[in-house]
């Protein structure tokens, strides 16, 4: 599958769309600059639910599983998710601003959600993704880089390296070469 960006409206075709009330306004003037790799899977370590979805949506019931309940009231997003079997869900405009790097910094530069693209794959730090989350993932690259030319290379990067301190995702399991491999092949 080859995703297409509809330039006008900022959202991917013929892609799942699920509107997360999560975003606002990016600051004026702000290039988008930086792609954000995630990897988050919920209840952790399990996959397949549509719990993902409901915490972008703010639809989690907090009391339907123990580890739920350290969620109730977070306020999170991402501009994507890909699952497991390398289907897309879209949840904020690219040119909106995504909740999804928290307290962050790339470059000297503090609040990576100003200037970042934040793309989820369902998975954890320590679970070999799918070939298809690779594909997929190398393919959204490829266009959004039709209209962001600086997601490129250095600016792609992990959670974990905008907030080391914090976050670890996508973790050892992400391989990164293979990425990079598969983007060369696009290019």
């Amino acid at each position: 599958m080859t995703v297409k960006l509809d330039d006008k409206a900022q959202w991917l075709k013929d892609v799942r769309c699920m509107p997360s009330p999560n975003y606002d306004d990016r600051p004026e003037g702000i290039e988008i600059c930086l792609l954000v790799i995630h990897g988050i899977s919920l209840p952790p370590g399990e996959f397949g639910s549509s719990c993902i979805e409901q915490l972008f949506c703010n639809t989690l019931d907090s009391g339907s599983h123990p580890y739920f309940e350290r969620l109730k009231g977070l306020k999170v997003s991402a501009h994507l998710l890909i699952d497991r079997k390398g289907n897309v869900i879209q949840f904020v405009p690219f040119h909106k601003r995504a909740w999804h790097a928290g307290q962050s910094a790339y470059n000297g530069r503090e609040n990576c959600n100003d200037f970042s693209i934040g793309i989820e794959l369902e998975g954890a730090d320590d679970v070999d993704y799918e070939t298809i989350q690779y594909e997929m993932l190398a393919d959204v690259i490829t266009e959004l880089q039709q209209a962001w030319p600086l997601l490129a290379g250095a600016n792609i990067r992990g959670h974990c390296h905008i907030a080391p301190d914090r976050k670890t995702d996508p973790g050892p399991a992400f391989d990164w070469g293979r990425l990079y491999l598969l983007l060369d092949e696009a290019g």
